[in-house]
């Protein structure tokens, strides 16, 4: 029997359960866990912590600037200060659409997109679920055609500019703030565990595959909480993928694993440099006091290499890093080495 996902009309909004609406309780949950907060804060390139990257937090004191790093005691602060969009105040979100251009896309939009990329790899319509305009009706088992389901499960997507993962993972609507049901999720590692789960029956060989989904997929943001809150929302997905599937809790040292394999494959970066932010500046002292002064060239001119640090992330093929830039030839001009140039055939 057909499981069906009838949306709200106007933001493709879960019918299932319309009163359930995202809180923060399961960031609170993973949150006061340290062993996994350590992990899911911390950044691989700088090899520090994630930074706020943003004003919005400046009222809260010292710690709390744009260039200062994210600790754990901010993230365990009664009022977890770091929040979805659709739990922050209009004012924020309002602030942050106008100051950095941060706009969140409804499920619905983002099945439409996501069922293109499907159908393009799969070679055929409706793999997943029936497209029925702001709402979709899952199939009753993915038809992957003639591609194989261990493919699909390694083939590598990314989403640029994430925020907090809405492509990657549709656990809420980060409109109205509806809670998606794990069954009715539409995001690409919501898919690739699906299938994952619709194969696989046994509990360790279903984590070597689900933790493989994880490394296919990657993500960036220049904001440092929405890096956190994007690692947030994918772990929270393979956990609650997890429970639904096996009837019991993810055990600690596994959600250990996907926080590691996240601190890698969703970082920080300056999306139009492809550098960590504000690396391309340079600390000053002038009587006694420090000021940031910028004389990158590239950043000047709009042309050519930026001073700043580059990203690396992993390939997990080859179980070594690259430099993000160098696979599409912004950095050396040079042609992509062949596992990356896999690797972009099915970025977008």
């Amino acid at each position: 029997m057909q499981n069906d996902f009838q949306g709200d009309p106007s933001t493709g909004s879960s019918g299932k359960n319309p009163t359930k609406k995202i809180d923060i309780e399961p960031y609170k949950r993973i949150g006061n866990d340290k062993s996994l907060m350590d992990i899911l804060l911390f950044d691989q390139n700088t090899k520090s912590n994630l930074i706020w990257a943003t004003d919005d937090y400046k009222s809260q004191g010292s710690g709390f600037g744009s260039r200062d790093t994210i600790q754990y005691l901010f993230i365990i602060n009664p009022n977890r200060i770091i929040r979805p969009r659709y739990l922050k105040s209009y004012s924020e979100q309002r602030s942050r659409s106008r100051d950095m251009a941060e706009v969140f896309t409804p499920p619905w939009i983002v099945n439409k997109q996501n069922n293109l990329v499907d159908e393009q790899w799969i070679g055929k319509k409706d793999p997943f679920n029936i497209d029925n305009g702001r709402s979709w009706t899952p199939t009753e088992r993915v038809d992957l055609g003639n591609r194989d389901w261990k493919e699909y499960v390694k083939s590598v997507r990314m989403e640029v500019c994430c925020g907090e993962a809405p492509y990657l993972t549709t656990r809420y609507d980060p409109i109205d703030g509806t809670v998606i049901p794990v069954s009715d999720r539409v995001g690409i590692l919501d898919r690739k565990l699906r299938v994952v789960s619709e194969n696989i029956d046994t509990k360790l060989s279903w984590l070597e595959w689900a933790k493989a989904a994880v490394r296919s997929i990657y993500g960036y943001d220049f904001q440092g909480d929405n890096v956190l809150l994007a690692r947030e929302n994918i772990l929270l997905s393979f956990m609650e993928t997890f429970e639904e599937k096996f009837g019991e809790e993810l055990p600690n040292a596994l959600a250990k694993e996907v926080c590691q394999i996240l601190s890698w494959n969703i970082w920080q970066m300056d999306g139009m440099k492809m550098v960590i932010p504000y690396s391309c500046e340079k600390i000053c002292s002038f009587d006694g006091e420090q000021s940031f002064v910028n004389s990158c060239p590239a950043c000047k001119s709009g042309k050519g290499q930026h001073s700043g640090q580059c990203c690396r992330i992993m390939d997990w093929d080859a179980y070594a890093t690259i430099e993000f830039a160098s696979m599409i030839g912004e950095q050396t001009g040079s042609k992509p080495k062949k596992v990356i140039a896999r690797t972009l055939e099915s970025f977008w």
